[in-house]
């Protein structure tokens, strides 16, 4: 199975999705993702040394800047 569809299947769902070069991490609600992996994520918080910082809203996050998408159990 390639990554687009995993990771399309998680749309809806909450996710944690860590990015390249900065240490934090951006968690909200997959709302839709394309087959270069770009995400746009709503209701979206940036977290920062394991602390909520910042609320963001709605977002859109380019394929190669991500590094892992995990999704949130709640």
């Amino acid at each position: 199975m390639f990554p687009s569809k995993k990771v399309q299947d998680l749309v809806g769902t909450k996710v944690q999705v860590e990015m390249k070069g900065e240490g934090s991490l951006l968690e909200g609600v997959l709302e839709s993702v394309d087959d270069y992996l770009n995400l746009h994520l709503v209701n979206t918080t940036e977290i920062v040394s394991g602390e909520k910082s910042r609320a963001l809203g709605s977002v859109i996050v380019r394929g190669n800047n991500i590094i892992l998408i995990n999704p949130i159990n709640e």
